[in-house]
């Protein structure tokens, strides 16, 4: 009889400690497959729960009995999938990640658990054999936590995880870089790091890897465009990403014969690259690119030289209905402390880099930018704020 899926409810803060016994299991190929889902916020489980029903039976794919983990995708579609882990590959994962690291270590944890990173986290810490430091993100990431936190963790090698908007607001505060930058790395994903930020990490004296990947993937397995070991990286003809290795997911729960599991042992991506000399670079979603004006303009791109500008902290670009042009190029814009730019000034400074084309015809300002999942913009969120 094919295994039963368990709901596994995530504490927040220090509490998640308790759910370590269970991870350990599931490591080692032990106990049922297990759905992680956040405890303090019954909204989100329940909806977790309706698309990827706990307490029925696992038989989506040939080894189901394998399977430790359903983690849920962050539901770009507004409908979560769950991505089948099975112990080999989280392995895999864990170990791949320490061997490009310089060895195993302790973590801190920065993230919510019942997501990829956050989990990864814990599952990492377990394979070394360490128990991890944990900084409670239920009422946000307070940066002035770090110092303690940092000094907390055992060596020989320390290590933790953190989203670019987490970065920028440890960079504001000296004490928060300085126990950053003590640490032998910090993992840099869930969304594209502005070159910008990572060259004012990098001058702090903070070891930033950038990470790439995903729920399927076991998280992160391609770091600064070198695939860890094992993993494959392929571009297709549409200049379609492809992800291959032992951390690959079996498939999706309940969507056997899903396209982006077609190949075995691949996982098609929805982003666009390139791979050169071996390096992997992601230019942006293939499902995001913007067409304007016979032009098409990929917002990570824009994003990426708005970025650039001194004026601007963390920006979002994103594709609105034109009857002239088919779509036009807005930007939402979270300026620098204490400098207001204006539309004229980011549009130049966009137009030096790229087709006048992609320069935003609209442009706001706004206190911060709306996620979902750790780190990753809301770009419907901004769409429909937009709107109104």
């Amino acid at each position: 009889m094919s295994p039963l899926l368990h709901p596994l409810p995530v504490p927040a803060g220090p509490a998640v400690e308790s759910i370590l016994p269970r991870l350990e299991r599931a490591l080692r190929g032990e106990g049922p497959p297990l759905l992680p889902v956040p405890e303090s916020d019954a909204r989100e489980s329940a909806r977790l729960a309706d698309a990827l029903r706990p307490g029925e039976p696992i038989d989506d794919v040939p080894d189901a009995d394998d399977v430790a983990l359903v983690m849920a995708t962050s539901g770009t579609t507004g409908v979560p999938k769950g991505a089948l882990l099975t112990s080999r590959a989280l392995r895999a994962s864990g170990d791949a990640t320490h061997r490009r690291l310089g060895g195993p270590g302790a973590w801190l944890l920065t993230l919510p658990a019942h997501h990829i990173a956050g989990m990864q986290v814990l599952l990492r810490g377990l394979l070394a054999g360490t128990t991890p430091v944990i900084v409670d993100v239920t009422q946000g990431f307070d940066p002035a936590e770090l110092p303690a936190a940092v000094a907390a963790l055992t060596g020989p090698r320390r290590y933790t995880s953190l989203v670019p908007t987490q970065l920028v607001k440890a960079l504001d505060d000296p004490a928060a870089t300085a126990a950053l930058a003590d640490l032998d790395a910090v993992m840099l994903g869930g969304a594209a790091t502005p070159l910008p930020l990572l060259r004012r990490a990098q001058g702090a004296g903070i070891r930033v890897v950038r990470t790439y990947g995903m729920s399927e993937t076991c998280g992160g397995c391609v770091y600064d465009g070198i695939p860890l070991d094992g993993a494959q990286v392929r571009i297709a003809d549409d200049g379609r990403v492809l992800l291959g290795g032992p951390m690959v997911a079996s498939g999706y729960r309940g969507l056997p014969g899903h396209p982006a599991f077609a190949e075995p042992g691949w996982f098609r991506t929805d982003d666009a690259g390139a791979l050169v000399d071996g390096v992997l670079t992601i230019r942006g979603r293939l499902d995001e690119a913007i067409s304007t004006g016979g032009l098409t303009v990929v917002p990570q791109v824009v994003e990426s030289v708005l970025a650039d500008h001194p004026a601007v902290r963390e920006c979002a670009v994103l594709g609105l209905p034109d009857d002239r042009l088919g779509q036009r190029v807005v930007a939402a814009v979270v300026p620098e402390n204490g400098r207001v730019p204006t539309a004229e000034e980011l549009r130049a400074h966009v137009s030096e880099a790229l087709d006048p084309t992609a320069a935003p015809r609209e442009i706001r300002l706004v206190d911060a930018l709306p996620l979902r999942g750790p780190g990753k913009i809301d770009r419907e969120a901004l769409r429909s704020a937009w709107n109104r």
